[in-house]
């Protein structure tokens, strides 16, 4: 399970375990990989925010009520509530995570100071332009899927070129791509186009495919193309077998993980949808974090990086606001104490060019 509740806040992300987290108010979804969503059901009943994508494909696999769905738009500022009062807010900025379809980082910043939270990422150079450039971060929650200096990555057109290498010197073969649900969907418009083959897929992974703007090289009509798409687990011996005791058949796995292969005609293609390392140094020397949390919490990464952390003090003592601290217990402000914090509010200069979200 990947996910973190932000210390000190009434937010959550990718984090679905309500028994362990009462006190959060706001949850944040970045992309709906099984791993991001466990816990996550079609009984869930609290304020979700996500991208417009991710919020079809929500309520179309896990039956949400659309009530607790809150689609933001990516790349614009949004300021949602942090109490039940209007206080207290937070600037939530989703940028693109180049991961999937829908998948996304988020920035936030409020009164613990500036967060951004990479899910599941690969990078590019154009993440760093606006918001994130000449923008300080006091915590970088890390996507530290490939944090291996020894782990080398090709570039996803480098790993498509291999596949592509592979597949034509099998001309006669049928070929098999193992996937999970989603994602990689450029990489099959791309052999689609190479081989001039349409892809075929499960009428399930086509509903899904329905909801993102991609090239029409997909069908459900059995035989209809020489390339299909199974899941990534019925990749294995006995299939291989059954399949090439049809047509010669090879099977292609787009994977950085590490896998058993027990069939000659299985392929594993370094094909990643998480930075490789080379790429995770330039963005956190670019971004130059104060402190960096790693989303996989069984490998550490901070070490590699130390030497961009930005040489400005974290803030370590955060005051919680007393109105977000009644928010998070489930307790309304008393109408003093109420009245003597919007009186000081007055005061405070509100952001321009933003969208209001509610989560009710």
């Amino acid at each position: 399970m990947n996910g973190a509740i932000l210390p000190n806040t009434p937010i959550a992300v990718d984090f679905w375990q309500i028994r362990r987290c009462g006190n959060i108010r706001l949850f944040f979804l970045s992309h709906m990989h099984s791993d991001h969503i466990v816990g996550l059901s079609s009984t869930w009943n609290h304020p979700l925010y996500c991208s417009p994508i991710t919020a079809k494909i929500l309520k179309h696999k896990l039956q949400v009520n659309s009530k607790w769905i809150n689609a933001l738009e990516v790349g614009v500022c949004h300021m949602l509530p942090l109490d039940d009062c209007g206080i207290e807010t937070v600037a939530v900025t989703l940028l693109d995570a180049n991961h999937c379809p829908g998948s996304v980082m988020f920035l936030f910043e409020g009164y613990f100071g500036t967060i951004l939270y990479t899910g599941d990422f690969r990078y590019s150079p154009l993440m760093l332009q606006y918001p994130l450039k000449n923008k300080k971060i006091d915590v970088l929650y890390l996507d530290n899927t490939n944090c291996d200096p020894e782990h080398k990555l090709p570039s996803r057109e480098e790993a498509t070129k291999q596949i592509e290498d592979i597949i034509a010197k099998h001309p006669e073969h049928d070929i098999v791509i193992g996937l999970y649900s989603i994602g990689k969907e450029s990489l099959l418009v791309s052999l689609a186009k190479t081989f001039n083959s349409w892809v075929v897929v499960s009428p399930q992974r086509m509903e899904l495919l329905n909801f993102f703007d991609i090239e029409d090289v997909f069908t459900t009509d059995e035989g209809g193309g020489r390339i299909r798409v199974v899941e990534h687990s019925e990749v294995i011996y006995a299939n291989m077998v059954k399949w090439n005791s049809i047509c010669p058949t090879i099977a292609v796995l787009p994977t950085s993980r590490k896998v058993k292969i027990w069939h000659k005609d299985i392929y594993v293609v370094p094909y990643s949808d998480h930075s490789s390392f080379d790429e995770l140094d330039e963005f956190v020397s670019q971004v130059r974090p104060c402190s960096i949390v790693p989303v996989v919490k069984t490998e550490q990464c901070s070490i590699y990086f130390n030497k961009y952390l930005n040489s400005e003090t974290i803030k370590k003592d955060v005051v919680i606001p007393s109105s977000v601290k009644a928010y998070m217990r489930g307790q309304g402000l008393s109408s003093k104490l109420k009245a003597k914090i919007l009186k000081a509010s007055v005061y405070k200069n509100l952001s321009h060019g933003v969208e209001f979200e509610s989560p009710f």
